[in-house]
């Protein structure tokens, strides 16, 4: 019994230095690219113009960096036929203002309903299943890998994430790695991001999976039962801890979304009342993000939230949100 007491005794102790040490090392500023996610389809969720709020975000935030995604179900809505128009409208003004493209292609794509894979494909065959997505990979690759915009491939979105979420049901897992190796084959010229959760993954397969890894960073979340939890108890230092130990080095780090709007759990903001979307993003709270990205490490950090900050702008009537990125956007540091 006291052998046990002592074991237990010196393993808390243990988890105490390194908790406190983890908090040390977190003090130190890094300088950090900042850049911003978008999504058409969230912004005409929100009741938007997607195409003006996409050239607010390029006019008036003049972000260095920003991710978009060339999601299969909106690219082949019919089998064989590819329509690039959107992308194309969207790499043609990103290249215009001098901005830097990572684009997201596979089953999974950034925002609801997570995968954008194309009704008809819910019909084919394994084999059919698979050829059709090389295909249509393929098609993006060929069609945008000599754009001057184009400055990082990201292959997938949280593909190894152990949970499944959102409209996922025909997500094959077994063919990440033949998407990657595809990417590759086609361009030897970009390099390729694969991203995985910030706190609910080991990111031990999703780390050798690309040439970038990028986690995401939500510091306030709603559980299904809608209690609001806050990471404010983990030291920026986990992030650099976690990446040494599968073998990360700093340099290709990357956080693929740093949480800048609230978490909705079964609703949206045209429908959730603003108190209650304050209690997981507000002004101070998108502050605390910001500064704990700037301890974490890494070199870029795409902000998530451009849909939402434009909707309180144009529809709440509230640019706060807006000016606070417009500020910190603007006075990113670049890495030479």
């Amino acid at each position: 019994m006291k052998k046990t007491m002592y074991i237990f005794a010196s393993l808390l102790i243990a988890i105490l230095v390194l908790y406190g040490v983890l908090w040390l090392l977190s003090i130190k500023k890094y300088p950090v690219d900042f850049g911003i996610s978008f999504n058409q389809n969230h912004a005409v969720s929100l009741g938007l113009d997607w195409k003006q709020t996409y050239l607010a975000m390029l006019d008036d935030l003049k972000p260095t960096y920003i991710r978009i995604a060339a999601m299969w179900s909106e690219i082949e809505k019919q089998k064989g036929v590819y329509d690039f128009s959107d992308i194309d409208f969207m790499m043609h003004e990103a290249q215009t203002h001098g901005t830097k493209v990572t684009l997201v292609v596979g089953q999974k794509a950034p925002r609801w309903p997570e995968c954008h894979v194309p009704a008809w494909s819910a019909d084919l065959s394994e084999s059919e299943y698979r050829q059709s997505l090389i295909n249509y990979i393929g098609a993006v690759i060929n069609r945008y890998k000599k754009h001057t915009a184009l400055e990082l491939w990201q292959v997938e979105n949280e593909p190894f994430i152990r949970f499944r979420f959102g409209d996922c049901k025909n997500f094959k897992l077994e063919l990440v790695d033949d998407e990657i190796k595809l990417v590759h084959i086609l361009d030897d010229v970009h390099l390729v991001m694969v991203t995985d959760s910030g706190e609910l993954s080991t990111w031990s397969t999703a780390s050798k999976a690309g040439d970038i890894f990028g986690t995401t960073m939500y510091r306030v979340v709603r559980t299904p039962r809608g209690i609001v939890w806050k990471y404010d108890w983990l030291p920026a230092a986990f992030y650099r801890l976690k990446a040494k130990l599968v073998g990360i080095p700093l340099e290709r780090l990357y956080i693929a979304e740093l949480q800048a709007e609230p978490w909705f759990t079964n609703t949206a903001p045209t429908d959730t009342p603003l108190e209650e979307q304050t209690k997981t993003m507000n002004p101070t709270r998108l502050v605390k993000h910001i500064e704990y990205a700037k301890r974490v490490g890494t070199r870029r950090a795409y902000l998530w939230g451009l849909e939402w900050w434009y909707w309180m702008k144009k529809i709440q009537q509230d640019d706060t949100m807006w000016k606070l990125i417009k500020e910190e956007v603007s006075s990113s540091t670049e890495f030479n």
